[in-house]
């Protein structure tokens, strides 16, 4: 599953939620009407994602998952080595090497290329894969805090700050207070997972990328 159909729909339910609160009062019986007036909006700012990542479970999470595609990584920088080694030694092969012969390793290299590309690759689906599932789970828990905090602290309107950055249209952006740190505290305190070890990911907005290395090109 796209990663922003995911955060997208973790979103959506808060908003949903989030407005069917708002409108439970309006099965009662109206009032009179009234003229309208223009009432100040109070708009909170959360990067929804960064902001599971970025939860203790989140950061465990992540570490768990690092920790688990160290092998994969250790060996790819492996293959990564001799691939460079090899390059290294056909440049500087004596002029008496035979064409076959320096044909030979020429092939055995791009074999070793195309090795790595598919592992690599491999490695990186997988890697972004289990990253997706695991703050993909923490964001559809984070939604009932995020309503709690918005309702709480008397906020109308909630923009997703990840939403800005995914493409599309955008006619008009409103300054806001940004709730994301205090949204990431509050479900810490309510989570009751303790913060991860200094050795483990401790950054605020963590960017995962996948455990991967590039070999020079061979010539």
């Amino acid at each position: 599953m796209n990663r922003n159909v995911v955060f997208g729909s973790a979103l959506a339910a808060v908003l949903t939620s989030a407005a069917s609160l708002a409108q439970a009062p309006a099965a009662q019986t109206a009032p009179a009407p009234v003229a309208p007036q223009a009432v100040p909006a109070k708009i909170a700012i959360i990067e929804y994602e960064q902001a599971a990542a970025a939860t203790n479970e989140g950061q465990r999470s992540l570490h768990e998952i690092q920790q688990k595609y160290q092998p994969k990584k250790t060996q790819l920088d492996a293959l990564a080595a001799e691939i460079e080694t090899l390059q290294k030694q056909l440049q500087s092969a004596p002029a008496t090497m035979t064409d076959e012969d320096r044909a030979s390793r020429a092939r055995a290299i791009d074999t070793k290329q195309k090795q790595y590309q598919r592992d690599a690759e491999d490695a990186s689906n997988a890697y972004s894969a289990e990253v997706q599932e695991a703050i993909g789970k923490i964001a559809q828990k984070l939604g009932p805090v995020v309503i709690k905090y918005v309702q709480q602290n008397g906020y109308t309107m909630l923009l997703d700050n990840n939403g800005q950055q995914q493409g599309g249209l955008t006619l008009m952006w409103a300054p806001g207070t940004d709730i994301s740190q205090a949204v990431v505290d509050a479900y810490n305190a309510s989570s009751g997972v303790a913060a991860p070890l200094p050795a483990a990911p401790s950054a605020p907005r963590p960017q995962p990328t996948a455990p991967t290395a590039k070999p020079g090109a061979s010539k």
